[in-house]
């Protein structure tokens, strides 16, 4: 028996998990650096999807444009391979690397949130943001110095 006043056991004690109390800093900082790296797939996934729909939606010059610029931007380990060019059986391992990128991007930008011990999901996104317009950068740069070596006849091929 200790002699030292203890706190009244009281029924909100429920709310106390090993990481801390619910809804604190610390139980909130676990769920951005666990949720992080997978809501990171949400933008690239969009517009994986976008350019999947737009490329069999019609046959039209946009649509495979659109299709083929927004398959590099939600997977640019495609522009590794040789996009539309490379072999069929190298593009899901293309599609692979490019998920564990974002993944890793996500996980960067959630360790970077979460470095504010009062960090939210706001400070995760602006870290992202910046990761993401980097990673889209460079796969304009790749594309410009593509189209500038292979020439017009790089549309062509598309």
């Amino acid at each position: 028996m200790s002699l030292s006043p203890s706190p009244p056991q009281s029924p909100s004690s429920a709310t106390n998990t090993e990481y801390g109390l619910t809804g604190g800093p610390r139980w909130y900082q676990r769920r951005i650096r666990i949720f992080g790296p997978f809501l990171a797939m949400i933008v690239p996934g969009l517009v994986g999807a976008a350019g999947y729909v737009a490329l069999q939606m019609s046959e039209a010059a946009w649509s495979g444009t659109f299709g083929t610029a927004a398959s590099y931007f939600a997977a640019p380990a495609l522009l590794a391979i040789g996009g539309p060019l490379a072999e069929a059986g190298l593009k899901p391992l293309a599609i692979g690397a490019s998920a564990l990128m974002w993944l890793f991007a996500g996980l960067l930008a959630a360790r970077r949130a979460t470095r504010n011990p009062f960090a939210t999901w706001g400070d995760f996104w602006r870290h992202y943001t910046w990761m993401l317009f980097g990673i889209w950068v460079g796969v304009m740069m790749a594309l410009a110095i593509a189209s500038a070596w292979i020439g017009p006849e790089l549309l062509d091929l598309i």
